[in-house]
């Protein structure tokens, strides 16, 4: 069969945290708010009134296009892009054509260990649309349409991507990474459950070596990382397959159906004539200072992939000496970041050793991220405190408590917010230390298991791992297992003299 190679590319786009909208001074906290409570004339589209431009959006695009090594226009302006929605108050949408703010950037990925550069075409500022609800009447079983014009003017930052993805796993992994620099920048919440954070794929095959593109497919209505990954995988296997009948590819916009796991189609796709953009006669052009994007160039924060290479450096007042695993995944976002590096300085400051970051690490990753996994939680909801998990550490170091009582101790930390200490001595899950109390239990162990004993006397060396574990078993694994296996072998040589 042919060799087809994927051709995708991803339009991504993403509300900023601002306190107002867009184009007016609305609140555009629209999604804690009862339907149509942010509302004024200019995000209602009533005629006679005039948008004016949000600063601080603006900023934020502009430190956003800083970050992925765009050009940044001195020069733009803003554009009325004109289609026909329930969802658009004004009938056209306030965005931009050919002149966007910010153009020609990158942003790196890396998937199986191959490091590749993916083109930004693209960052522009626009509006986003009110919110239809659709719903059926009970009564008469027809359907009806809701629109609430909240979400209407909150600024929308669209990121256009070049078509230089190759498969699924690049999409998401460049999804990934372009959500965790907007949070890096705290310009935008990235959340795509919420919608706050919402991506179209370009999808088209080719014949592997080929320099033409085929004809693309878009794909709408993903809601989830995992949504993206399944229907652009979902697309490639129905493009393939249509390609081997000998079938065309219509140029279609289509949507993503989460429950049958395919994607529909919804309608022909748009060219940029079909919107007939013209400039926005209600906007001035819009000069961007050099000098401004200067100082705003001084205030980017440490990026991703900066504190992932410093997690990994050498072991000093900055670095952790930490693997790529797993800098990788406590650089995923700024909050986990900040609570491994508190947690680290806790367990520092505790005396806990050169291996701290490692261990913080070990323990953030797994058991920790389990139990927030577990309740859908991200690391700002945890009940566990970074000083917290450095105490539970210190004690698990000390031999207070053995690895098996941490876990149950950090599972009631996390269920009652508690520290480790308190909870420790209200569980009584210290470990036992006293060499007199755990004689008396290997004592035991021994006389109830003479078979076990008299495999190790035959050479068998591996019976007295059994019997540690009989004894951490009697003691409910409070015992300390180093005294207990140095008293077992302490009692079984005692035998064979």
């Amino acid at each position: 069969m042919p060799d087809y190679e994927p051709v995708i590319g991803l339009e991504v786009h993403a509300q900023l945290r601002t306190r107002s909208k867009m184009f007016c001074s609305c609140p555009a906290d629209y999604q804690a708010a009862p339907p149509n409570t942010r509302v004024c004339p200019v995000c209602l589209g009533l005629p006679g009134t005039l948008p004016v431009i949000n600063r601080e959006a603006i900023r934020s695009i502009v430190m956003t296009g800083l970050a992925l090594h765009c050009e940044i226009a001195q020069e733009t302006k803003f554009d009325r892009k004109n289609y026909a929605y329930p969802d658009l108050m004004k009938g056209y949408q306030i965005s931009q054509y050919d002149l966007p703010i910010c153009h020609d950037g990158y942003l790196e990925i890396e998937v199986n260990g191959e490091r590749r550069r993916i083109g930004i075409e693209r960052v522009h500022m626009e509006e986003d649309v009110a919110k239809l609800f659709h719903r059926v009447d009970p009564a008469t079983g027809e359907g009806y349409s809701l629109v609430d014009v909240n979400r209407s003017g909150v600024p929308l930052m669209e990121m256009v991507g070049r078509p230089d993805l190759r498969s699924a796993e690049e999409a998401r992994a460049y999804l990934v990474a372009y959500r965790s620099i907007l949070q890096y920048l705290g310009v935008a919440t990235g959340s795509m459950e919420e919608g706050s954070f919402r991506c179209d794929a370009n999808v088209s095959l080719r014949l592997r070596g080929e320099s033409a593109l085929g004809t693309k497919v878009e794909v709408k209505n993903m809601n989830s990382f995992r949504a993206v990954y399944r229907a652009i995988e979902f697309e490639i296997e129905r493009q393939s397959e249509m390609l081997d009948k000998g079938e065309r590819i219509s140029m279609e916009t289509r949507g993503w159906v989460e429950e049958k796991g395919i994607t529909v189609s919804l309608r022909s796709k748009e060219e940029a004539n079909d919107y007939r953009y013209f400039p926005e006669p209600d906007l001035p052009p819009l000069h961007v200072e050099p000098a401004w994007v200067a100082e705003l160039e001084e205030l980017l924060p440490e990026l991703p992939e900066a504190r992932r290479a410093r997690f990994m450096a050498a072991e000093d007042a900055n670095g952790y000496g930490l693997s790529e695993y797993d800098a990788s995944g406590l650089t995923d976002s700024p909050a986990l970041a900040d609570y491994f590096e508190e947690a680290v300085g806790a367990v520092r400051e505790g005396h806990g050793g050169d291996e701290a970051p490692k261990r913080v690490a070990n323990w953030m990753l797994s058991e920790l991220a389990s139990h927030l996994n577990a309740a859908n939680a991200g690391i700002d909801d945890s009940p566990v405190r970074p000083s917290d998990l450095a105490g539970l550490l210190a004690l698990l170091e000390s031999g207070t408590l053995g690895t098996t009582q941490a876990k149950a101790a950090l599972e009631a930390m996390y269920e009652s917010g508690k520290p480790a200490a308190q909870v420790v001595e209200e569980l009584g899950l210290a470990q036992v230390t006293d060499s007199g109390e755990i004689a008396g239990a290997v004592a035991q162990a021994i006389a109830e298991n003479p078979s076990a004993v008299a495999d190790f006397l035959g050479g068998k060396e591996t019976a007295a791992k059994f019997l540690v574990g009989q004894v951490m078993k009697a003691t409910r694994g409070k015992a300390n297992p180093g005294i207990v296996a140095g008293l077992v072998a302490e009692q079984l040589g005692a035998l064979k003299q």
